[in-house]
C-alpha cells in the first residue's frame, strides 16, 4: 500500500509540473521515471519489454516513422504552396481565407501528426497574414483546434489515438468506420462556430490583397521531382495502413518501411530529414510510459479500475458518457498525451468487464473522442497547442493563456455534445 502511494505521489507532482510548464516536460519525466526505478517502484526489466507494463515501443517507433515521411515531404515546399494557394482563392475575404487554411489543416492532420502539420501551416498564414495587413491571432486558434479535431479521425492523426490505438488492438481502419464520420460532422459544425467566434475579429484589406494575388504558390515548389516521389510514398504508406490487418504488419512496422523508403528517394537531404525527428518528444513519450509503468506495478491502476466498474455497474452507456466527458474535461486541463497514457490500462480493466464486444469497443471510442477533443480545452492541454502559441509569440503577436482557453472551452463543449449524441446513437440507441 505504501508503495502504492509513493508511486501515485511521483506521478502527481510530475503531472502539476507538466501541466505548469515551470519545468522541460522531458526533464519532468526523465526525473519521475528515475524515482520510481531507484525506489523500487517498477517491474525490473520487464519495462523494457512489457506493452502493458512498460514503454510501448509500438508507439515510439510509429510517431519516429512518421516524422521521417514529414521532414521529408516538409523539404519540397509543398505546405506553403497550399498556404499561399488557399491565400490567392480567398482573394482575400477573411473568413473564407481561414475556412480554407482550416479545411487544409483538418484534412493534413489525419495523415500527419497535429504538431507537425501546425507547425508546417502557422508560419504560412503569419506571412499570409501580414501580407494581408489582418492579425494572425484568430486564423491561428483556428487552425490549431481544426487540427485537434481533424487528427481525432485516423489512428496516427493525434498521439492519445496512436496510444489508444496499439493497446486497444484496433487498427487503422477500425478508426476510420468509427472516428472519421463523427470527426467529419464535428468539422463541418467547428466551420460555422468559427464565424460567431472571430467575425469581429475580420478585416478586409483591399490595397493589400493584389500583393497576395501577385504571389505564385509554384515558386514555393523546391523539389517537383522529390515531390512526385514522396508523395508515392506517402500513398504507399497510407494504403498499407488501411490494409495493415489484411497484411499481418504494424503500423508502427508500416512506418518504419515507409522512412527507410523516404530516405531512400531523398538521395542527400537523409541528415535534414533527421534534424526534423523531435526527439525530445519520443525521450517524452519513453519516460511517461515509465511513469505509468509504476503506477500499473504498485497496484494504482488495478485499484481505480476496480473503484470505476464498481461505480457504474452494469450501466455502460453512464460509463462511456463518463469516460467521454471526463476525458473532455480533465484532458483540457492537463496534457491529453500524459492523461491517456494514465487512463489507458484503467479502461483496459473497464472494458474487461463487459461481455459484448460492441459494447467493450465503444467505451475505447468514447474514451478516443473526449481525449481527442479535450486537446482544444486549454493552452496547455496538447503539444500542438504550445507549438502554435511559441510560433506566434516570434512572430510578434502573442496569444494570452486566456485568449487561446477562452475559444477553447467553447470548442470543447460544443464538439463533446456532438459526440455524446454520436456515441449514444450508435451504440446504444
Amino acid at each position: 500500500m505504501a508503495t502504492a502511494w509513493l508511486a501515485l505521489g511521483i506521478f502527481i507532482v510530475a503531472f502539476g509540473l507538466i501541466a505548469s510548464e515551470r519545468m522541460s516536460k522531458v526533464r519532468v519525466v526523465l526525473i519521475a521515471a528515475g524515482l520510481m526505478a531507484v525506489l523500487g517502484l517498477l517491474p525490473g526489466t520487464e519495462v523494457f519489454y512489457s506493452e502493458h507494463a512498460g514503454i510501448d515501443w509500438d508507439v515510439i517507433f510509429l510517431l519516429f516513422g512518421m516524422m521521417v515521411i514529414v521532414g521529408i515531404i516538409r523539404q519540397t515546399g509543398v505546405f506553403d504552396f497550399l498556404g499561399i494557394w488557399a491565400a490567392r482563392l480567398s482573394r482575400g475575404r477573411p473568413y473564407v481565407l481561414m475556412v480554407l487554411l482550416m479545411g487544409i489543416t483538418a484534412v493534413a492532420s489525419p495523415f500527419l501528426d497535429n504538431v507537425t502539420t501546425v507547425m508546417l501551416i502557422a508560419p504560412v498564414t503569419i506571412v499570409v497574414c501580414g501580407r494581408l495587413g489582418v492579425p494572425a491571432v484568430p486564423y491561428l486558434i483556428a487552425e490549431v483546434l481544426a487540427s485537434n479535431i481533424g487528427g481525432a479521425a485516423t489512428l496516427i492523426g493525434d498521439p492519445p489515438n496512436i496510444i489508444i490505438g496499439t493497446r486497444a488492438g484496433l487498427s487503422f481502419d477500425d478508426f476510420i468506420v468509427h472516428m472519421a464520420p463523427i470527426t467529419a460532422i464535428v468539422f463541418v459544425g467547428f466551420v460555422g462556430l468559427t464565424w460567431i467566434m472571430f467575425r469581429r475579429q475580420f478585416v478586409y484589406r483591399a490595397d493589400r490583397v493584389a500583393e497576395v494575388m501577385a504571389m505564385d504558390p509554384r515558386d514555393c515548389i523546391h523539389d517537383r521531382r522529390l515531390l512526385v516521389r514522396s508523395m508515392v510514398v506517402l500513398g504507399l504508406v497510407i494504403v498499407a495502413f488501411c490494409l495493415h490487418s489484411l497484411l499481418h504488419i504494424e503500423p508502427a512496422i508500416v512506418a518504419l518501411v515507409g522512412a527507410g523508403l523516404m530516405l531512400l528517394v531523398a538521395g542527400d537531404r537523409t541528415v535534414e530529414a533527421l534534424r526534423e525527428v523531435e526527439w525530445r518528444t519520443l525521450v517524452f513519450f519513453a519516460g511517461l510510459f515509465v511513469m505509468v509503468a509504476g503506477l500499473v506495478h504498485t497496484g494504482v491502476i488495478d485499484a481505480i479500475g476496480s473503484w470505476t466498474v464498481q461505480t457504474v455497474g452494469t450501466d455502460w452507456f453512464a460509463a462511456a458518457s463518463v469516460l467521454l466527458w471526463g476525458s473532455a474535461l480533465v484532458g483540457s486541463v492537463f496534457d491529453n498525451i500524459p492523461y491517456v497514457a494514465t487512463m489507458v490500462p484503467v479502461v483496459e480493466e473497464l472494458v474487461a468487464q463487459i461481455p459484448d464486444p460492441g459494447t467493450a469497443q465503444a467505451m475505447w471510442w468514447a474514451f478516443a473522442l473526449g481525449a481527442d477533443f479535450s486537446g482544444n480545452g486549454t493552452a496547455i492541454a496538447a503539444s500542438a497547442n504550445v507549438v502554435v502559441l511559441g510560433l506566434a509569440a516570434r512572430a510578434g503577436q502573442p496569444i494570452s493563456f486566456w485568449q487561446f482557453t477562452r475559444y477553447g472551452i467553447v470548442t470543447v463543449l460544443v464538439t463533446t455534445a456532438a459526440a455524446w449524441l454520436y456515441i449514444w446513437l450508435r451504440y446504444f440507441a
